[in-house]
């Protein structure tokens, strides 16, 4: 395999983990609580799914940077929205992991939404790239 597609692999599971991480947190809380799990377990899974998520941001990013430099990518429209997308996507991770245990549940799930609906505006620039 040569380095441009382990770069691009590396690109597009890490994206997979981020988005596919967040519907899945997404549809299993609701149920967990209906559950009865207590909040000190689901914070421990946010928690984990903080460490997994940031490690996947990170790679996604640097792997990003990677394919732009390595195959002289032009500063395309989509790719100039996938990039402001991204660092929107940071900010609000950054602010919702900062006040996460001080706002209301409706505002955490705001954010989260938030969050999800931007992964996904990531992924549809990305096929337009």
């Amino acid at each position: 395999m040569a380095l441009d597609d382990l770069i691009r692999w590396f690109h597009l599971l890490a994206a997979m983990v981020g988005i596919g991480g967040m519907i899945t947190v997404g549809a299993l809380v609701p149920a967990l609580r209906s559950a009865g799990v207590e909040r000190k377990q689901l914070q421990a899974m946010a928690r984990r799914f903080g460490v997994v998520s940031w490690t996947a941001m990170l790679v996604a990013v640097a792997t990003g940077v990677a394919q732009i430099f390595r195959l002289d990518i032009d500063l395309s429209p989509a790719l100039a929205w996938k990039i402001t997308l991204v660092g929107v996507a940071i900010s609000i991770a950054l602010i919702h992991q900062q006040t996460a245990r001080h706002v209301a549940p409706a505002l955490r799930g705001a954010m989260e939404g938030a969050s999800l609906l931007i992964g996904l505006a990531i992924l549809a620039a990305a096929v337009a790239i």
